[in-house]
């Protein structure tokens, strides 16, 4: 069909991040395609972090505010947002760099916010799509190893999406896309 796409197809496609092609997206027991928009967003919020390959801090906001933010959002109060961050970037080794805006710190610093940030609410799933790829090797080893203690510490079960085969070969599983289907590596 040509033309501009309806509201009920934006709808269609933009199920929980997006309508799979296939099949059923569940998420603790719960199949996401009838759930309402406000449900899929409480989701997405309480349920699911998200780290990218570039970390999309706020520059107007320190590296405590950022990691608050989520938190608030959530409902938590301005006092206990604050602890649970400094508590989150302590843990990752910012803990003297809490006032800083994002363009005082560094790469690797800027990602470490980036990963206190989606895991502020205490999600169940952490997806991270390339979370080191715009660092330098050391760098990026340091990020990914804050990232694998932070993990474990936690019990969150995380889903790293990398083309980096030295970061992939010191995760717990490992499967590729081969041909469009999962396949896993040995």
């Amino acid at each position: 069909m040509a033309g501009p796409v309806g509201r009920a197809d934006r709808t269609v496609r933009h199920r929980l991040l997006e309508h799979p092609d296939s099949g059923e997206v569940y998420i603790d027991g719960t199949a996401t395609t009838s759930l309402s928009d406000a449900e899929r967003t409480r989701i997405r919020r309480t349920e699911i972090g998200f780290v990218y390959q570039f970390h999309h801090l706020l520059p107007e906001f320190s590296a405590v505010e950022n990691v608050m933010l989520p938190q608030m959002i959530r409902g938590l109060s301005k006092k206990e947002a604050r602890k649970r961050a400094a508590e989150l970037l302590g843990y990752l080794g910012l803990g003297e760099r809490l006032e800083h805006r994002p363009s005082q710190l560094s790469g690797g610093e800027q990602q470490r916010v980036a990963i206190a940030r989606a895991v502020a609410n205490a999600p169940r799933i952490l997806l991270a799509d390339e979370p080191t790829g715009n660092l330098d090797p050391r760098t990026s080893g340091h990020v990914f190893g804050a990232l694998s203690q932070l993990v474990r510490a936690s019990g969150l079960a995380a889903v790293v999406a990398t083309h980096n085969m030295e970061l992939a070969a010191r995760m717990d599983r490992r499967v590729t896309l081969k041909e469009g289907r999962v396949v896993e590596v040995s």
